[in-house]
């Protein structure tokens, strides 16, 4: 459904992105994940029409953005960070004309009716926008991004400045969307990612880091898949137990934790996933677990480190499985090493050129002053 390839933009010699390959299939929620100033934006404003790639393409279905941009648009509904509203409309008004604007095909009445029903703003139909609070002016927002109902919706930091309580709602209305439409959704709350999002791609510095599920990223990053588990029992009777767990290389006692519960760390053997079968044996020999966790990163994990510099492989990248290629990292950090020199060069060569102008101002002053003064003085000598 959207397709990006090879996506660059430049601002003279600063790269706001680079080289952005991905897809996004029919039905599927994407998180666009990244740090302020990842070119997060940069993208979807590129995506959208709004300002024109430097290089490479954006495609929204078989649609070309920059080649076929009035029927690549008709697939598209847009909520920028900022939403784009006319706050002393009303928002029965404001709706009204966003649907003239866009020539909506289905009947206004039963369409705009069905959208404020769909992100329950019917209640506040009459008030003026700016009479709303900031959450509701982002249903508003993207009652406006769902006219016409695009098959691609578009959101930038939908959530952004919401209080708790809001978050969670816009939360559970892209969820709720996500099963008529194609996604995009781009924030920089880790949170809200996981609790919406199929797949993730992670942005740094203008440059996709990573692309996969957060299950993906966390058993490709994490160095260990340890299992800890609590149970309750006698210790040396769970101990033999989880040891003859089929997919269990070793087992580690923690020691006692509660009452008549003990605590154990469980090392699977090479991509063997041992949840299932690790409840299925305590639960035949009723040994309740009172706790079973992961070692393996979180998502707040796999985003420190990304954007902290840590390189991974292209197929990571990609979404692929394998090993991390330590030569393609090398290469890359050292692609990064000679840009951030260029850039050092540029900043100083700008730096030289403004101190430059300033000393030819403050000469032309100087000059102009004198003249002034010398000005003055003849004008004196005429008078005597």
């Amino acid at each position: 459904m959207i397709e990006v390839k090879n996506l660059t933009k430049r601002y003279g010699n600063i790269h706001a992105i680079k080289d952005l390959n991905f897809t996004v299939d029919k039905g599927e929620v994407l998180g666009f994940l990244g740090p302020n100033g990842a070119g997060k934006t940069t993208t979807m404003n590129i995506l959208t029409g709004y300002i024109s790639a430097s290089e490479g393409y954006a495609k929204i279905g078989e649609y070309d953005i920059l080649e076929n941009p009035m029927e690549a648009k008709k697939m598209i509904g847009y909520l920028p960070e900022q939403p784009p509203l006319y706050v002393d409309m009303t928002v029965k008004e404001y709706l009204e004309f966003m649907y003239d604007l866009k020539k909506v095909a289905f009947k206004r009445i039963d369409h705009i009716s069905t959208i404020c029903e769909q992100v329950k703003i019917t209640h506040v139909y009459n008030r003026v926008i700016k009479n709303l609070s900031k959450g509701y002016r982002q249903r508003v927002g993207l009652a406006q991004a769902l006219l016409g109902n695009p098959d691609v919706l578009i959101l930038d930091e939908p959530t952004v400045g919401l209080d708790p309580g809001q978050i969670i709602e816009i939360r559970n209305l892209i969820y709720d969307l996500g099963k008529q439409h194609t996604i995009l959704f781009s924030s920089h709350i880790l949170s809200e990612v996981q609790a919406v999002c199929e797949r993730v791609i992670v942005i740094n510095r203008g440059e996709i880091v990573a692309n996969g599920t957060p299950n993906e990223l966390s058993q490709k990053l994490s160095t260990s898949h340890d299992i800890i588990v609590r149970v309750e029992g006698p210790e040396d009777v769970v101990y033999n137990t989880l040891s003859k767990v089929h997919g269990v290389e070793k087992v580690d006692r923690f020691g006692r934790k509660e009452n008549n519960a003990y605590e154990f760390n469980l090392v699977p053997k090479e991509d063997v996933d041992i949840r299932r079968a690790v409840f299925t044996r305590l639960a035949e020999k009723k040994f309740p677990i009172l706790s079973m966790t992961s070692s393996e990163l979180s998502l707040e994990d796999i985003f420190l480190k990304l954007v902290a510099g840590m390189q991974v492989s292209d197929d990571l990248i990609m979404g692929k499985s394998s090993d991390v290629d330590t030569d393609a990292d090398t290469d890359t950090d050292t692609a990064s090493e000679s840009s951030a020199a260029e850039d050092a060069d540029t900043v100083a060569e700008e730096q030289a050129a403004a101190d430059g102008m300033l000393d030819e101002f403050t000469e032309e002053e100087e000059s102009s002053d004198e003249g002034k003064q010398s000005a003055k003085a003849k004008k004196r000598g005429k008078k005597q």
